[in-house]
């Protein structure tokens, strides 16, 4: 893999060319910025931006005083790549909060896909859809059990894709029985090359024993099957040995920068 051009594809299909993710949301670009916007209950954040240090200050307080007016909070999702090399610092110093970094990751489908026929599961585990409220419930209950974040938000959005644009998601949960222990997403972009892996995450009880390599592998068959050529995961520090493992190469970091306008709407 040549890491500075699948990079600079990467920007260009999935930053600046970047869809909406889900109904009701929208992209808006201005010549050197992509912002995606939603409702209360999506995400809403910088996704791309073309910056250098006689820019950068102007447009972080742009988004700033645009979110504000909106009164949502946002996320400014910076790269490791990004310009100018002190984006990281500025944020800081208008208010952002940085969350922990990520990896940006990238592997070829169908060579993950060719995983399928390795993966064993565990015995009594089986990988089912999520396709509708009582399996958006499963990988919520994963959700909030294997992170410890409340998954009010990841039901609302799940729900809505799922309701308005069902072939661009597909959410699945491992079972031991009738009990979740593991789920994942996995959200596709028509027009774009790659398919995102999201979510994924396995109970603290049921870890290490091959669950959410699974997840990866099946992901991967459906994304293949799909014509999608592309994986891509922000993995976290958990994560990320493993999908190296199964192959993914680590393209860039991508930490996201949050500013919470209702501590400083008065």
């Amino acid at each position: 893999m040549d890491h500075s051009s699948m990079l600079a594809l990467y920007d260009r299909d999935m930053r600046e060319g970047a869809r909406p993710d889900g109904p009701g949301a929208r992209i808006e670009r201005t010549p050197n910025l992509v912002r995606h916007v939603a409702d209360a209950h999506g995400w809403n954040g910088v996704v791309w931006s073309d910056l250098d240090e006689s820019s950068a200050d102007r447009a972080i307080a742009g988004q700033i005083a645009y979110f504000t007016g909106l009164g949502r909070d946002f996320e400014w999702k910076q790269y490791g790549h990004d310009l100018p090399l002190d984006l990281a610092s500025r944020l800081t110093a208008a208010g952002f909060t940085p969350e922990p970094e990520e990896t940006l990751m990238v592997a070829e489908a169908a060579e993950i896909a060719g995983l399928v026929v390795e993966t064993q599961l565990p015995a009594g585990i089986r990988i089912v859809p999520a396709t509708g409220p009582a399996g958006v419930d499963l990988v919520v209950d994963v959700h909030e059990k294997a992170f410890g974040t409340d998954g009010t938000r990841l039901r609302h959005r799940l729900l809505a894709r799922l309701a308005a644009d069902p072939d661009t998601i597909v959410a699945v949960v491992a079972l031991a029985g009738d009990e979740p222990v593991g789920a994942a997403r996995m959200e596709l972009v028509p027009g774009t090359r790659f398919a995102g892996l999201w979510g994924g995450g396995t109970v603290e009880d049921w870890r290490g024993r091959g669950i959410y390599r699974a997840l990866v592998a099946h992901r991967a068959r459906a994304a293949a099957a799909l014509g999608y050529r592309y994986l891509q995961v922000d993995a976290v520090a958990r994560s990320r040995p493993i999908l190296e493992r199964l192959g993914f190469q680590p393209l860039s970091t991508t930490t996201p920068y949050v500013y919470e306008v209702r501590q400083v709407v008065r």
